[in-house]
């Protein structure tokens, strides 16, 4: 029986590929989350841009606390099954009325991981509308196999290597993921979504928790992730410690060590190390 889901969740996530809204956090939480981060990003200088932008709860106790959040760990259990890696989280940040976009893509493209059983949980922490330029999704699209992607490198996209599919998107099918502060949409590694440019007078914030079973493993190279629930009867990866305290130096070590492996294998074959989108 699934702990979070319906039955009838677990059978549209299949089918569609994505399931949204699900709470998590309290309107207060989200609320409380986003002061942290805008914190963060002032204390920083640097906001969460660049390595800062990857992996974030390995340097911040309370993004570890999302993670693990069991409103979260128990819908993505009912998907993936019991034993569960947080591969990488990253935020996906659109200042007020800019031209950063998200071009149409599958997640599963660079990231070299060996099944398609990868889970991304995307949680609100400002209003996620479509003025905003709330996420959008191509219902379906999650059964296709690997498409084949072309890299742009534009300016403006957020991916990593501004990558985008190699083949026609019907955008007339998208499904706008309009979500509120605390809620979070579920999303199949391999589901075509993308994301138009944020139109409105606030910020759109949103942070992807990539999740794993512990039997996935890693094709490019050598990966570290953090255990999040169950037990790992596999070490595909090096595993990953929670930070003691906000930025504390061992965390800041382990962080800039998981963040340069992620970025061999997000940029493996480019000749370059931008720092922007991982």
């Amino acid at each position: 029986m699934p702990k979070r889901l319906s039955d009838n969740d677990v059978e549209r996530y299949q089918r569609d590929g994505f399931l949204f809204p699900l709470r998590v956090l309290s309107q207060a939480e989200a609320a409380a989350s986003r002061d942290r981060l805008e914190r963060a990003d002032a204390d920083l200088s640097q906001a969460m841009k660049g390595a800062l932008r990857h992996k974030p709860h390995l340097l911040f106790t309370w993004l570890d606390a999302i993670v693990r959040h069991p409103a979260v760990l128990d819908a993505v259990e009912d998907l993936i099954g019991p034993d569960i890696l947080c591969w990488s989280s990253l935020f996906f940040t659109k200042a007020a009325n800019t031209p950063a976009f998200v071009s149409w893509h599958q997640d599963s493209t660079y990231w070299g991981l060996s099944s398609p059983d990868v889970v991304t949980a995307w949680v609100a922490l400002s209003p996620s509308t479509i003025e905003a330029g709330a996420m959008q999704v191509i219902p379906g699209t999650h059964k296709s196999d690997q498409i084949p992607h072309r890299e742009t490198f534009a300016p403006n996209n957020l991916l990593t290597r501004g990558q985008e599919v190699m083949v026609e998107v019907d955008a007339s099918k998208a499904v706008d993921v309009v979500l509120a502060p605390g809620e979070m949409s579920l999303h199949h590694v391999r589901l075509v979504h993308g994301s138009p440019p944020n139109r409105s007078n606030d910020r759109r914030i949103g942070y992807a928790i990539r999740y794993i079973p512990t039997h996935v493993h890693q094709l490019v190279g050598r990966d570290a992730a953090l255990l999040v629930r169950g037990a790992d009867r596999y070490g595909h990866f090096d595993l990953e410690r929670p930070p003691k305290a906000d930025l504390h130096p061992d965390a800041i070590e382990q962080h800039a060590a998981s963040a340069a492996l992620h970025a061999g294998i997000l940029y493996a074959g480019t000749g370059r190390q931008d720092q922007r989108s991982f």
